[in-house]
């Protein structure tokens, strides 16, 4: 069972990994940006989104070793800005649309808990169904949580780089080549009192406890 429900965990979060991405892509096109249209990026075809490490390779290693905060990325919708109408602006709500699919799709996911009232004592099909849409919920939750960090180049700082100005913007967002490190770093090595997967999950369990789960 847990090999199952991980390898359920794997495909869920590869496919709200490519909703995610597909949002930024719908958003761009209808503020002006074909880009990620023309290249093919607008498609649930797992073949033009997974990236072998951060699709799979990663998230299955999180799962696998029973990791409390467990993410994954497909490959990131190209952007190009100067299409865009409103550079900044517009470059914000792209960013934000990514977030935003994974929190609507924990609440579809979180309702249809509670409507259909799965409960621990139900039968095994009841059961599993209930562990999808839980999987659904923390998964999505967890993306879009990850996603907001105001780190470059994650979504987060995209949005937060709208309330700089221009320059100091260009300045931010220009860390994006090591950001990940950054965040990497921070993940795997607290600091002092803080650490960032701490945090992550307790925002996890604060957005679950919204949902009423």
């Amino acid at each position: 069972m847990d090999l199952t429900l991980g390898l359920v965990s794997l495909l869920v979060l590869i496919y709200s990994a490519i909703l995610h991405e597909i949002a930024h892509g719908f958003v761009a096109y209808r503020l002006g940006d074909p880009t990620a249209k023309l290249m093919g990026r607008l498609t649930l075809d797992p073949r033009s989104h997974i990236d072998p490490v951060m699709s799979i390779l990663l998230p299955l290693v999180l799962i696998l070793s029973g990791s409390p905060i467990i993410f994954g990325a497909a490959k990131p919708v190209p952007v190009d800005p100067f299409n865009l109408r409103d550079g900044r602006k517009d470059m914000a709500l792209v960013s934000l649309a990514g977030p935003a699919t994974n929190f609507l799709l924990a609440g579809v996911a979180a309702l249809l808990i509670k409507l259909l009232g799965f409960v621990p004592l139900g039968t095994e099909a009841e059961l599993l169904s209930g562990w999808f849409l839980l999987i659904v919920v923390r998964l999505n939750l967890l993306l879009g949580i990850f996603n907001l960090l105001p780190i470059p180049p994650l979504d987060g700082s995209k949005i937060f780089a709208l309330l700089l100005p221009e320059k100091e913007a260009a300045a931010y967002l220009s860390i994006g080549m090591v950001g990940i490190f950054i965040l990497f770093f921070l993940l795997l090595f607290p600091i002092g009192g803080f650490s960032l997967g701490q945090v992550i999950f307790n925002l996890l369990i604060f957005a679950e406890g919204i949902l009423g789960l």
